[in-house]
């Protein structure tokens, strides 16, 4: 059994966005224009995508393209930035509800419809697993499983990914929700799925809805009592990663709950 690399350190950032210290300049600059095709050519979210890709633009150009339009007096970039701002970012955006986004200025039915459309979209490519199951040698593979989708969650929720001898993924299971500690999960049912299904690992999965991944001591001592009862199951805790907003902390790295290797 191969257990996720303990070394290295876990980092994760969100690059900033040089434009934005001009960006009072260029709201008053785009009130004029209505669409995107009355945006000039360099300010065009379609025109970028094409020629530089979808990753070097901008969470609002992204949503510039799929609002299409803006309102009167207002840019189609402008309101883009207006729902990221209103809702807290994407995770709120997803986490909107489709009246919500109707009741917002400037966008109306069809655009809320839309918007949501996407959303949903992004939702499910988080939770769809390939046909070949996937293997997991590092917490960022972990990750890849559900961590996007778990950062959308209002409540905690406690996962077990079940392993086999190779360390392939055989299932996820949800086994808990709301407070996830020690003191309302019970270590029997972190098991339950594995002894049934007769796999040697696992690894645990947590969210915190707060968006700051920075394990609690209640995780910490909730690991530790995990790895003890493994150990006398003869099923390894492999890791237990903490989900926040775009980033994760992986126990094992950090040498929280695991005994020194």
């Amino acid at each position: 059994m191969t257990n996720v690399s303990s070394s290295g350190t876990l980092a994760a950032s969100v690059a900033s966005d040089s434009s934005c210290a001009n960006w009072g300049t260029m709201s008053e600059n785009r009130a004029t224009y209505h669409s995107i095709k009355e945006l000039p050519a360099s300010e065009r979210p379609r025109e970028r995508i094409q020629q530089y890709g979808p990753e070097v633009l901008t969470n609002a150009e992204l949503l510039a393209i799929i609002l299409n339009t803006g309102t009167r007096g207002e840019s189609v970039l402008d309101l883009a930035q207006r729902l990221l701002v209103e809702f807290g970012g994407l995770v709120g955006l997803a986490r909107a509800d489709l009246a919500s986004l109707r009741r917002f200025h400037g966008l109306g039915e069809a655009k809320a419809a839309k918007l949501k459309a996407a959303l949903e979209l992004g939702r499910r490519l988080a939770l769809a697993q390939p046909e070949e199951r996937p293997v997991i040698r590092t917490p960022e593979d972990v990750y890849a499983i559900a961590g996007a989708e778990m950062a959308t969650l209002e409540q905690e929720q406690l996962r077990v990914v079940l392993l086999d001898t190779r360390n392939r993924v055989v299932r996820t299971v949800t086994v808990a929700q709301g407070h996830v500690n020690g003191a309302q999960v019970r270590i029997a049912e972190l098991f339950r799925e594995a002894i049934r299904a007769n796999t040697p690992a696992l690894v645990l999965l947590h969210n915190h809805p707060s968006g700051d991944p920075t394990p609690s001591r209640q995780d910490i001592e909730l690991t530790e009592s995990a790895v003890e009862a493994g150990t006398l199951l003869g099923i390894e805790v492999v890791d237990h990663l903490v989900i926040g907003h775009g980033r994760f902390c992986s126990l094992r790295r950090l040498g929280l709950g695991f005994a020194a290797t």
